[in-house]
């Protein structure tokens, strides 16, 4: 049965969530209304908020200066690309951990977990001299293979989690219908778990949209990415909040849009099993 809410409990609930909601999106909305003022309106004080002089002259700066199409594909090719791959290498590794456990499986999965917990800086050296010996310092590959290792203790656990919800006996019956290991994970297993593997792509995108310390120290300018475009609005001469605020407002613009159009898949995968 469905416990009764008051109508006063719904408004204080509906009034603190629309609170928070604002509170997260005021900087993102700050970021914006500041990339279409002057840099003297940017810094003035008090600050106004939507009255004054609009201005394009920031955007058409940013593009002169800087080839926003070329790090807006890097990105384009480092995320999905990434992503992809560690998709193909997580979906086999979470269907044997949730199918196939042994043991030491747990074990695996929270060592896994555990090296999300160290400090980045605390490889760099090392991971900057091994790029550099094998040529993959400044490249698309060497991005998408350092984020992909990132990424991966993430996608593992999340499709390892979507797995454990699927009946182990459905997958027993196609092995009895003679389905090879490729054939059940591929043609059984992968089209159960599509929520779950889209939510895993779609979060995981985001994720090595934003990554801002491999990207700024494994590149320099042929495969920087928007991290590293917006970065170079900050300059020992100062900080130009006008363009600076135009070049964040440009590099955020695309992945907010493909999470705005993508936040029924990523509840849906997320909450994957999640009602009994």
């Amino acid at each position: 049965m469905a416990r009764n809410v008051s109508t006063q409990r719904k408004i204080v609930v509906t009034v603190a969530a629309w609170a928070i909601g604002i509170l997260i999106f005021f900087p993102i909305l700050w970021t914006f209304l500041t990339s279409f003022k002057t840099e003297a309106q940017a810094i003035a004080s008090p600050p106004s908020l939507f009255f004054f002089d609009w201005t394009m002259e920031n955007y058409h700066e940013v593009q002169a200066r800087s080839d926003y199409f070329k790090h807006f594909m890097n990105s384009v090719v480092i995320s999905i690309g990434s992503t992809l791959l560690g998709l193909i290498i997580a979906i086999p590794s979470a269907w044997a951990m949730a199918f196939s456990p042994t043991p030491k499986t747990k074990d695996v999965l929270m060592w896994m977990l555990s090296t999300k917990m160290m400090p980045p800086v605390g490889v760099l050296v090392p991971m900057y001299l091994i790029f550099r010996n094998t040529g993959l310092l400044d490249t698309r590959l060497g991005l998408v293979i350092v984020l992909t290792l990132i990424n991966l203790p993430i996608i593992i656990w999340m499709l390892y989690t979507y797995f454990k919800e699927i009946p182990g006996e459905i997958l027993e019956a196609a092995r009895m219908d003679g389905a090879s290991l490729a054939k059940e994970i591929i043609y059984v297993l992968t089209p159960m778990a599509i929520p779950g593997i889209a939510s895993t792509l779609l979060l995981n995108i985001i994720l090595a949209w934003n990554e801002a310390f491999w990207t700024l120290n494994l590149t320099a300018s042929k495969a920087a990415p928007l991290t590293a475009f917006i970065a170079s609005y900050s300059s020992p001469e100062g900080l130009f909040y006008a363009k600076l605020s135009a070049a964040s407002t440009m590099a955020i613009a695309p992945i907010l849009i493909l999470g705005w159009f993508s936040q029924k898949q990523l509840v849906r995968g997320l909450t994957f099993g999640a009602v009994k």
